[in-house]
């Protein structure tokens, strides 16, 4: 038979059992690894991949049971097919074993023909699922997909305090009229790998490209500590990655490119909106429109990075900015506060 790359773990406290049903799944054609109690099971299955657990129950130290709650409990864990192999009879934990989570129950004696069919069943499953979520996170970000993984969707919001940081390149209308497609979206390309990796690195998530500009969360939609300093701290990073690409297209005679960014941070709504069929992960509210605001502005007022009061407020110093004033923002009852970070000053 030919070999699969699948990973079975067997988890029994009976030698002869583990030893038989080992050679039984390598006749499979699947790759195999013992563990003699359920509580080294948990620990194989924390620190080595594997796509199927074969699991008794009467064992020492930590029964079949309760491997099946951890299993449960644990977010890295709770995907993991598991078939119950059991001499242990009774409906009512048949019954109990499928409730916390496992695929199927096969009684020892296992019939081999069964066998077969019930890892085959349960290991396409699973590949099924890893393919969807590799799909998934090709379209949206890791932290969005890891949330409808664990959190489920659901068309609905909750109000949180983030930072919005909104960017975009200045002048590139008129870049556009002057070069061809291919270097215009080979640009891009780049642009938007330096801007992702910079803003990636101090937990943001890049929740809307538009064209040349782009929108990035954070503290949503995972919770982040001192979002206002990440922010900035990518906003720093992203004016300072596109100097370092300016060297390089002047090195190629080609025009250096400037970009404009803005930050706001307050309250928040985020969730998902649209439809069943076809939804995004987003936030609104008015901190977001000021972000917009103030990434707009930095043409005015000839500047890198602008931010909000609330932003400078948790900075506390830590990075140095010029008060501009007051500044009255369309849709904004009142003036706001604004200020110029001093690093982000283009050259």
């Amino acid at each position: 038979m030919a070999k699969d790359s699948s990973r079975v773990l067997i988890a029994d406290d009976n030698k002869v059992n583990r030893l038989l049903l080992s050679r039984s799944v390598e006749l499979l054609g699947y790759g195999v690894s013992l563990a003699e109690n359920g509580r080294i099971a948990l620990e194989r299955l924390r620190t080595k991949p594997f796509d199927l657990l074969l699991l008794d129950i009467e064992m020492p130290e930590l029964d079949g049971f309760a491997v099946l709650e951890q299993i449960k409990a644990d977010p890295q864990l709770r995907e993991m097919p598991v078939i119950v192999t059991s001499s242990v009879e009774g409906l009512d934990n048949v019954v109990r074993c499928i409730n916390l989570g496992a695929e199927d129950y096969l009684h020892k004696p296992v019939n081999q023909v069964l066998l077969k069919a019930r890892i085959g069943a349960s290991l396409e499953k699973k590949h099924l699922r890893d393919q969807q979520k590799a799909m998934m996170r090709r379209f949206v970000t890791s932290e969005v997909a890891d949330d409808i993984l664990q959190s489920g969707f659901a068309l609905d919001g909750k109000r949180i305090h983030a930072s919005v940081l909104f960017s975009d390149i200045r002048g590139f209308t008129a870049m556009l009229e002057s070069q061809g497609p291919e270097e215009t979206i080979d640009l891009l390309n780049t642009y938007y790998m330096l801007m992702f990796d910079a803003i990636g690195s101090h937990g943001g998530v890049v929740n809307q490209m538009i064209g040349d500009g782009l929108m990035a969360l954070f503290g949503a939609p995972l919770p982040l500590d001192d979002c206002a300093v990440s922010a900035v701290a990518a906003a720093l990073e992203m004016v300072e990655l596109i100097e370092q690409f300016n060297h390089e297209r002047k090195a190629v005679d080609k025009v250096a490119i400037r970009i404009g960014v803005g930050v706001a941070t307050g309250d928040v709504v985020a969730g998902y909106i649209g439809t069943q069929q076809r939804a995004m992960y987003t936030c609104i509210g008015d901190t977001v429109n000021l972000a917009a605001r103030l990434e707009a502005h930095t043409k005015v007022a000839g500047c890198g990075i602008l931010i909000d009061d609330a932003t400078q407020r948790a900075l506390d110093g830590s990075v140095p900015v010029q008060s501009l004033g007051e500044v009255s923002f369309k849709g904004k009852a009142a003036a706001i506060g604004i200020f110029s970070v001093m690093a982000g000053q283009p050259n």
